[in-house]
Order: structure tokens, then sequence, then C-alpha cells
């Protein structure tokens, strides 16, 4: 039985831009702070409410930009205002993970700890309650880190994925290797092996074996902590932080600690996950209307288009007529029409300038 436990502290991570969903997602506004699904919440406002049956709001943490901050206290107005830590640049993900840790360690030694990205989606709420669970069950008395796989439904190549020593779905599970993003035929090979997983960014461990590891396999980050963790809930940790932070390395901590431990376990199961990297994710997560048209915004009319996702929140009306697999997307100003099969360079396309 799921039941809130004290000792159970969320990290939201919500630094990043989501460059691909342009121009929705600006460095302005990224992704993780709007209502890209049209349902009236962000995706970091899902993040959290998806996170409450296992957590008391006092103990949630969101890891953002200084740049943020403000936006991040209005959505979330219940997270403790010193719980929101506030990079002074982006690092990747071991520092932002290792600056949490360090913060929760020296109040909480015991905390047992889930790290998530902001901006993903979760349909079947109920059962990823069930498998946060069993994972922080795993963690609380171990050295285990556990990471969350998603049981692919499809040969997707967008994802990178975990190779389970077994391809038993719902129970924590010995990782074998991490693989990256593959292609088309290795994906194939992923989906009939069974024992492959989609990786969702999601990490469960106890706050000493996340120090640990990472003095271990990431000593120069460890480094930075120790010397910026005197001045933890002091007036002068901005001040600290601003001069001390910059000096980690740049570095994921899927290559700072989870491709290097011994550690590394997983549980799986099918959760109606998604990254909602690109607007093809977000089209499949959009009611759709009978030619497969996906419409988000206040008036918006199409004819005679099929396979379209048509994003228009803040526009008055918008009219689309004979497009094909087409995204149209009005933001701020900003208009987007692309080819959905051209989605992956609209990063390159939004800040390029002209071709």
């Amino acid at each position: 039985m799921t039941s809130i436990s004290s000792n159970t502290h969320v990290v939201i991570m919500a630094g990043g831009i989501g460059s691909r969903l342009w121009p929705v997602s600006t460095p302005q506004t990224p992704k993780q702070f709007m209502d890209i699904l049209g349902v009236g919440k962000s995706l970091i406002q899902m993040t959290f409410e998806r996170f409450l049956p296992l957590c008391p709001a006092s103990n949630f943490w969101v890891v953002t930009s200084r740049k943020y901050a403000e936006i991040v206290q209005r959505q979330l107005p219940s997270v403790p205002e010193d719980q929101i830590l506030l990079e002074p640049e982006a690092r990747n993900t071991a520092p932002c993970i290792a600056y949490a840790s360090w913060k929760i360690a020296k109040k909480y030694p015991d905390a047992n700890i889930v790290v998530t990205p902001a901006d993903a989606l979760v349909l079947k709420t109920g059962e990823f309650v069930k498998v946060i669970s069993d994972a922080l069950e795993a963690t609380a008395s171990s050295s285990k880190i556990v990471t969350v796989g998603i049981a692919p439904t499809r040969p997707e190549t967008g994802y990178g994925y975990i190779h389970s020593t077994s391809d038993e779905k719902g129970k924590v599970v010995k990782v074998s290797e991490f693989k990256e993003k593959p292609d088309l035929p290795t994906a194939k090979s992923y989906l009939e092996n069974g024992s492959y997983f989609w990786n969702a960014g999601i990490f469960v461990w106890n706050v000493r074996t996340i120090v640990s590891q990472l003095r271990n396999h990431a000593p120069s980050i460890a480094a930075v902590m120790d010397r910026l963790e005197p001045s933890f809930y002091t007036e002068g940790e901005g001040e600290a932080l601003a001069r001390l932070f910059p000096e980690c390395e740049k570095i994921s901590i899927d290559y700072a600690v989870m491709e290097k431990s011994r550690d590394i376990y997983v549980i799986a199961d099918d959760l109606g996950w998604s990254d909602l990297g690109s607007w093809g994710s977000v089209r499949e997560h959009i009611a759709m209307d009978a030619e497969g048209n996906a419409l988000v915004g206040k008036d918006v009319r199409v004819h005679s288009c099929r396979g379209c996702v048509v994003h228009a929140v803040d526009a008055k009306t918008v009219i689309v007529e004979g497009l094909e697999d087409y995204i149209v997307s009005v933001s701020d100003g900003n208009v987007l029409v692309c080819r959905l099969s051209k989605e992956q360079e609209i990063k390159e396309y939004s800040q390029n300038g002209r071709k």
C-alpha cells in the first residue's frame, strides 16, 4: 500500500529550454512552464501533482535557472521558497543533481530521493505511483540506484534505452547497460527482445548513496559541492553558488555516474509515458479529429487537412487549409509552419536565421 513518507524527497529538474517545441517553448518561457496539451496546467504542475501521493509538498525541491525563479514560485506556490534552487548557469544534470543532493543531505541525512524531469507526461498515474513507491522501498536501506524504465510500445529512435538483465516488469532488477538512441533496425531488435526499456530519466536513491557515487565517479564535482556546502541555508549561499557552481564539469548524470556504477537497477512498466520532446509526440497526446488533426487554441479551424498539429493558444483565430502532416504553431507573435518529418530540425531553424 502506497503511503506518504516524511523521508521521501522529490527533486524536479526544470532548467531545460525545450527548443524542439519552438515557438511555444522558448528560453524565456520553456515548455515545462507551458500548458502544452491545452489541459489548464503546465507540465511542471502536472509533474508536481503526480508525486503528491508519495511526498508532502514541503519535501519538494526544484532546480532551475535563476531567471525562472519567479515563474516556479507562481506555478508551485506550496514548494518552500528556499527549496527552489537557482543555478547561475546550466552545467547539465550531474551538477544539478549534486547541488540538490548535498543541500538535502545537510538537513535530511536519511532522505530517500526521487529525481525527475519537469516536462514529461505520464498517463497511468496509479501505476506510476506504485513503481516509484517500490523503487523507494528498494533504495531506502541499500546502496541501489533505481532508474525507471518504460516498456516500449514502438521501435522509437528518439529515446535512449536501458538494457535489463530481465524482461520482468514491475520488479527492481539489475541493469546490464545503457544504450544511446538507436537506428531503426536496432530499435526494432530492442522491441522484439523484450528486455530493453526506454530511459525516462527518473532516478531513485538514498541521499547517502548518490553523494557517495558522485564522490567516487565525479570527484571534481563533489569537491565543488564540498566547498559550497558551508554556505547552505545562509545569506551567503547565492554569492558562493555564483562563484563556485560554474567550476563544475558540464556533464550529464548518465555519463558521470550511471554508466560507471555497478549498483544500477531498473523498474520498468507501461506507464503511458512521453517526454513530449517534439511536436510529433505532443500530437499523440491531444485529442484528434476524424482526419488525425490535433488542435489546441481558442478558435482553430482546419479545412482539407490531415495529420496536422495546430497549436495556437494565444491567437484569436487560426485557419489552416490543405496541409498534410504539418506543424502549425503560433505563440507570442512567432509562427512556425513545418513538415512533421522535419521536426528534428526546428531547433536549428529557430536559432540560425534564414536559410
